[in-house]
């Protein structure tokens, strides 16, 4: 199923939902200097004796920009003054430090000591609901709307897709009571529009939205949620509303760089020309400039998206993503030394494991492997930190080019280095099982396992190994049990025991569990599994079908086609297939 209601959720909820009015100071303010400081409105009252060193040291500390001290300070004293001023205080604080859990105890103090408070109510709200309780959450921001009339009721909706049944039930009901009572709050139409398309209940979305739209004509999330429901729909013009209000407000950047980004998926031509406003608009943005470069991408104008990227990269803003798609560029033009300037130029970040591991590609492609070694080799020094990944990456890297012996050289250095690293061993023994050592690939596996006898991972692997390679059935058994009791969804420890069942000669029970995981995860291998299952049942026509799917997805997939070989069965991605009257035991 298409997942539209979450962009709508998502996206839809970016572009300016009201904000509350705030009854204290900001949380954070800068003076002259560049210096930010945390500040907010305390009443004068005298304080209790026993308080009164540990305020003087928080209101030292905050003049020291020591904030961590401050709101440890006023956390612990919050409670015993029951002061408004002061859980407003320590709310802000803990607001401007990121902390979560210290906001929302010391702001629902605030509730507490100040009930009709707005901003009090909002923090607690929003809190709340980023946590996922939103249920919890609806209470407060009913009090918001009715002190202030401007309540955000959508922002109840984060995370409403993973709300358990019961709690979405409840939000749903608590909002619908809400909206009974506020028939023309903008808000909570739009709110039960979203749960509507979240719902793909979309003819009901578009009626709520229709009623807000003749309240409030020009409100940019119901704007974008009607053209996103009906491109949903196939409609004729789903933007004509949207075009409509950009015509009317040029100047709506975050309505119009959401159009843009909807035309991705339609028309990447008119997507370019609207990121080329944005970017007329805003210069020195990158991220439109990065935008503007991956639309040119793909529409095959390089020459422009190139120059995009280095645009990008004159700003100082998004240096490294540009430089790894400039790479990439230059891989596609045949150019692997100026890909691989381009992704040396990565720094450690997101991007710099995948510039890496390109760089790897390229030369070990080019048989430059004393070459490739020496780049990892000098990473490794540079950023030791990231020793193991980089270890990893280069060994992969040469397994996957058919190198075993030097990447298991290379693994054998690490494990030397690092022997307690168990992604290394375990890829270590994946490698061993690769090269048909059984012995040492169950030698690796055991060793995890003392170590941590909960690693589903490595219970998994050696559980299917025994069965798969061995006659060990009943051990393999024990092992990927073990397994799924850990991770009972795991597609890939459900297709394990599956085969294990299989080789058991328990078709039914085998099927039972390969189904599941084919559902879950559809890749060849299960599908090779599943195959073979219904194929030794007799269901030859359902096993030629998964089959034949899967090689459409994946033609050259080798245990597909391992499995196929041995049961003579002769399929081609796209011809009927033609079925060798053979059989085989496993």
């Amino acid at each position: 199923m298409l997942r539209f209601p979450a962009l709508a959720l998502s996206s839809v909820l970016l572009i300016g939902c009201a904000t509350q009015p705030t009854d204290g100071e900001s949380t954070a303010t800068q003076d002259t200097t560049g210096k930010t400081e945390a500040t907010a409105s305390v009443p004068e009252k005298p304080f209790p004796a026993d308080s009164l060193y540990d305020l003087l040291v928080a209101e030292f500390a905050l003049r020291r920009q020591a904030y961590d001290v401050t709101l440890e300070k006023y956390t612990k004293q919050a409670p015993t003054l029951r002061d408004a001023g002061v859980s407003a205080h320590t709310t802000h604080l803990a607001q401007f430090l990121q902390r979560p859990n210290e906001a929302l105890k010391s702001a629902q103090l605030w509730v507490e000591l100040d009930p009709k408070n707005a901003e009090a109510n909002n923090t607690v709200a929003s809190l709340l609901a980023q946590r996922g309780q939103s249920v919890a959450a609806l209470p407060y921001l009913v009090v918001v709307e009715e002190q202030t009339g401007e309540a955000n009721f959508p922002m109840l909706l984060s995370g409403f897709s993973q709300l358990q049944e019961q709690q979405r039930d409840a939000l749903v009901q608590g909002i619908d009571n809400l909206a009974k009572e506020y028939p023309q709050n903008t808000r909570l139409l739009l709110t039960q529009a979203l749960i509507h398309a979240e719902n793909a209940q979309f003819e009901l979305a578009l009626d709520e939205l229709q009623t807000l739209l003749e309240l409030e004509p020009d409100q940019p999330q119901a704007v974008l949620l009607e053209a996103r429901i009906l491109l949903e729909q196939n409609a004729d013009e789903p933007y004509e509303r949207l075009q409509r209000l950009l015509q009317d407000n040029p100047d709506a950047k975050r309505l119009r760089l959401e159009y843009a980004k909807m035309l991705t998926t339609t028309d990447i031509a008119a997507a370019r020309e609207q990121f080329e406003i944005l970017s007329e608009q805003s210069p020195r943005d990158g991220d439109l400039l990065f935008s503007l470069a991956l639309v040119s991408r793909e529409m095959g104008d390089n020459v422009a998206a190139q120059t995009y990227l280095q645009q990008t990269i004159a700003l100082g803003q998004r240096a490294d993503e540009a430089h790894y798609y400039l790479g990439r560029m230059a891989e596609d033009d045949a150019n692997p030394e100026e890909a691989i300037r381009h992704y040396s130029e990565v720094a450690v970040g997101t991007e710099y494991l995948a510039a890496n591991s390109r760089i790897g590609v390229i030369l070990v492609e080019q048989k430059q492997i004393d070459r490739s070694h020496a780049y990892f080799k000098a990473q490794r020094e540079l950023n030791p930190e990231l020793r193991e990944q980089l270890y990893a990456l280069e060994a992969d890297i040469l397994s996957r080019a058919k190198a075993s012996r030097e990447s298991m050289r290379l693994l054998n250095q690490a494990l030397q280095e690092m022997p307690s690293s168990t992604t290394l061993r375990y890829s270590r023994a994946m490698l061993s099982e690769q090269m048909d050592d059984l012995e040492s690939m169950e030698r690796d596996l055991r060793t995890i396992l003392a170590g941590d006898p909960d690693n589903a991972t490595a219970l998994n692997a050696l559980g299917y190994t025994l069965a798969d390679r061995t006659t060990r059935y009943a051990e393999a058994l024990e092992l990927v049990s073990r397994a799924l009791a850990l991770q009972p969804n795991e597609p890939a420890i459900l297709d394990s025991m599956g085969w294990v069942l299989f080789r058991n000669g328990q078709y039914d029970e085998s099927l039972t569990y390969l189904s599941r995981a084919y559902a879950e995860f559809p890749d060849p291998e299960v599908a090779a599994h599943l195959g073979e299952v219904l194929w030794m049942n007799g269901d030859t026509e359902d096993a030629k079908a998964v089959w034949q799917t899967a090689l459409r997805r994946d033609p050259q997939n080798p245990i597909l086609l391992k499995t196929l070989r041995r049961l003579g069965v002769e399929l081609t991605p796209t011809t009927p297939p033609d079925i060798a009257p053979q059989q085989q035991t496993p």
